[in-house]
């Protein structure tokens, strides 16, 4: 096993603090009450019911795997790479949704193009550096007995 770089566990940190966001914002979307929903403009109500449940449920995937995946990386576990590239999928799912079957750029502005090009981005460095680590030797479970 091989040390990290100094650089690794903060990134990583920041990486479980970005996706604990993540799934602080997929809480308060999930309980939205109906007098949240009617406070809204008619488009994002639009938006809110038009969301089929295979697009929310992947958005849960895309947040809880990328913040466990962040725990795995920061306890430095080989594990950490499957959730990671769930999440990745499940992001690509839920943007399917959230571009191909909405208007989300009309009611909301481009500015979510920039977030979800964001968080795309930030999707992919996650499973690079998980594979990174892996191929450097920075997880401790690389062994063949870790692997078991």
């Amino acid at each position: 096993m091989q040390a990290p770089p100094k650089w690794y566990r903060p990134v990583c940190v920041l990486a479980l603090l970005w996706n604990l966001l993540g799934c602080a914002a997929y809480l308060s979307d999930v309980t939205l009450t109906a007098d949240d929903v009617a406070k809204m403009t008619a488009g994002q109500q639009a938006l809110y019911a038009a969301r089929p449940a295979w697009a929310v449920a992947a958005t849960a995937i895309a947040v809880w795997g990328g913040a466990l995946g962040c725990v795995g990386l920061i306890l430095r576990k080989r594990w950490a790479t499957p959730p990671l590239l769930a999440s990745m999928a499940a992001l690509i799912v839920q943007d399917i949704a959230l571009f191909g079957m909405t208007d989300v750029v009309a009611v909301s502005g481009p500015a979510v193009l920039v977030m979800q090009g964001m968080v795309f981005v930030i999707a992919v460095a996650l499973v690079l550096l998980a594979r990174k680590a892996e191929a450097a030797g920075w997880f401790g479970d690389t062994t063949a007995a870790g692997r078991a």
